[in-house]
C-alpha cells in the first residue's frame, strides 16, 4: 500500500489524470527525425509518424493498454511515449516505475528502446535502465509486433514465471540475474527497490537521479496530495471518502 497519497498529471493536454497543475519541471528533448530537406526523407517521416500515431490510437482497444500501465506520447516528439507502470503483484508489488519509449526513424521496421527513468532492481534493466526486448522479440517481426505488444512484455517481465525464465545471456543486470538463483534474497531486494519507487524523493523530486541522468522530463509529474484534496479527487470521480472505504463490511 502507498504510504502517502498522490495525483499524476500529464503535461501533454492531450492525455490528463486529473486537472493539470502548473510544472517547472523542463521538456524533453525531441528526437532526431529524419531530414526532411528530401522528398524521401519527408516521406519516411510521414509513413513513421503515421504508424506511431496508428499505434497509439489503437490503445484504446479491449486489452491492447496493460491494467496498470499509462502512456503518453511527449508534448515535444511523437517519437517519444512517456509511460508509468503501478505493480500491483509479485516481488515487485506497489511499485511506480516511469519508463520511456523511444521509437527510431525506421519504425516499424526496428522496434522501439524501453528506457526507465525509476531505479529498478531488475534482470532485464541495466544500471542505466536500458530495459532488453530481445527475450520476447527475437526477433522483432514489424508485420506482427506492436507497441501493445511491448506493452505486454514490460509488465510480464516483472512477474515470476517470467523471472523463472530469463537466461543470464538475456540479462543487463548480471547481479539481479545472480540473486535470484536466491529466492528470498531476491524478493528482499525486489521489496527494496518497490519501496524506494514510491518514495517521496522518487515520485516528487524534479531533480531525484535516474539512471537516464538528469531533467528527463517525464510526462508523467507527481503532486502530493493531502487527505482532504484526496478526497475531493475521489469524489470528482463518484468515489466515496478513503477512510469510508476501510468502513465497509467486507463480502
Amino acid at each position: 500500500m502507498f504510504h502517502s497519497f498522490a495525483a499524476v498529471e500529464s503535461r501533454n493536454t492531450n492525455y490528463q489524470r486529473i486537472q493539470p497543475v502548473a510544472s517547472s519541471k523542463p521538456a524533453p528533448n525531441a528526437t532526431t527525425i529524419p531530414d526532411s530537406s528530401s522528398k524521401l526523407g519527408t516521406d519516411k517521416t510521414i509513413i513513421t509518424r503515421t504508424a506511431i500515431s496508428l499505434e497509439y490510437a489503437s490503445l484504446v482497444n479491449p486489452g491492447h493498454c496493460p491494467l496498470g500501465m499509462y502512456a503518453v506520447p511527449s508534448s515535444d516528439s511523437i517519437f517519444i511515449w512517456d509511460a508509468v507502470f503501478f505493480v500491483h503483484k509479485g516481488y515487485y508489488a506497489d511499485s511506480v516505475l516511469k519508463f520511456r519509449l523511444t521509437f527510431p526513424t525506421n519504425y516499424p521496421d526496428s522496434p522501439p528502446s524501453v528506457d526507465f527513468v525509476t531505479d529498478i532492481f531488475h534482470p532485464l534493466i541495466s544500471s542505466t535502465g536500458s530495459f532488453n526486448l530481445a527475450p520476447r522479440f527475437k526477433p522483432w517481426r514489424p508485420k506482427e509486433h506492436h507497441v501493445f505488444d511491448v506493452l505486454h512484455w514490460v509488465k510480464a517481465a516483472f512477474k515470476k514465471h517470467a523471472l523463472n525464465s530469463f537466461q543470464e545471456s538475456d540479462c543487463f543486470n548480471k547481479e539481479a540475474f545472480r540473486y535470484h538463483e536466491s529466492a528470498q534474497s531476491f524478493a528482499a531486494l525486489a521489496t527494496q527497490s518497490a519501496s524506494l519507487s514510491q518514495s517521496e524523493s522518487a515520485l516528487y523530486d524534479a531533480d531525484h537521479p535516474s539512471p537516464m541522468g538528469n531533467n528527463t522530463g517525464s510526462e508523467f509529474v507527481f503532486h502530493k496530495l493531502t487527505p482532504e484534496h484526496f478526497d475531493q479527487e475521489r469524489a470528482k470521480l463518484g468515489l466515496p471518502k478513503w477512510d469510508d472505504v476501510h468502513k465497509l463490511p467486507s463480502s
